[in-house]
């Protein structure tokens, strides 16, 4: 049986270490996301990744505090989507959610900044500033930003963003926003990191996992995690919670790029 590889981590800001491949909770309901965690834990996942918006943040916290690991030897992201020009609408939501959750702090919380103007913005991001400030998050970042509204943090933020979480697969890679990743040392989180079904039917994609004698899934999250993107996987049922963890073999060099070429007309597409 393949192993669990679940332990690889990357580092955010002051050096804090974080599991690279996470589970989201996103759409499991609240009745079955206890037994999803459950099976998690024991696959090896140390990496929670949850929202408000899930509705499910009480379950995955009881879950977790259940399983008697100490609170360091796991991760957990949340996401808040209360913004406002007032920082206090945003303190509260993440009140409530840290409430939900049974924790005293989050390892990372993210806000969602898609469709939102500067004063929203800026102010949802001075009360997570605040929150890193008195530690109830060890992290800060966003979800879902372009390089327009990371331009607006750079001008007006007194800490950057650790993390941008965005949809990002083979099919869709948004290159020069990943770039831009780089060059400002924030760290490229992915989100729907299977893209659509057509993927996991691509005969480039069948080719290299029957080659390592793996799935399709398991082929697209390793690519992602040889590329360094801190990865949200779907917690669709226990038995997929299972293959998304059993990623331990290594593509190569010319596989990477097969993969990545998948892309290449889709993103010509979109300019």
């Amino acid at each position: 049986m393949a192993q669990i590889e679940t332990s690889s981590c990357v580092h955010l800001d002051d050096d804090i270490e974080v599991p690279q491949l996470g589970l989201t909770l996103f759409q499991v309901p609240p009745e079955e996301t206890w037994a999803i965690v459950e099976q998690a834990l024991e696959a090896g996942y140390r990496h929670f990744d949850t929202a408000a918006a899930h509705s499910n943040e009480r379950e995955v916290g009881e879950a977790l505090i259940a399983s008697r690991l100490p609170r360091e030897d796991y991760f957990v992201t949340s996401k808040i989507s209360s913004l406002d020009v007032d920082p206090r609408v945003t303190l509260d939501a993440f009140e409530a959610s840290l409430e939900q959750l049974g924790l005293d702090h989050v390892d990372l919380c993210l806000i969602h900044g898609s469709g939102y103007e500067a004063g929203p913005l800026l102010g949802s991001w001075r009360a997570l500033e605040w929150i890193l400030r008195e530690e109830a998050a060890r992290a800060i970042g966003v979800a879902n930003f372009g390089a327009e509204e990371l331009a607006l943090l750079e001008r007006g933020a007194i800490r950057r963003p650790a993390v941008n979480q965005i949809e990002l697969h083979p099919h869709f890679q948004q290159p020069e926003l990943c770039a831009l990743h780089a060059a400002r040392g924030i760290l490229t989180g992915a989100w729907r990191p299977l893209g659509e079904e057509e993927l996991l039917v691509d005969p480039a994609v069948s080719r290299i996992a029957e080659a390592h004698g793996r799935t399709p899934t398991q082929v697209i999250l390793r690519w992602h995690l040889q590329l360094g993107h801190l990865v949200a996987a779907r917690a669709l049922s226990p038995s997929r919670v299972r293959e998304s963890a059993e990623i331990d073999f290594e593509l190569s060099h010319r596989e990477l790029a097969t993969i990545s070429e998948l892309g290449r007309d889709r993103q010509m597409l979109l300019r």
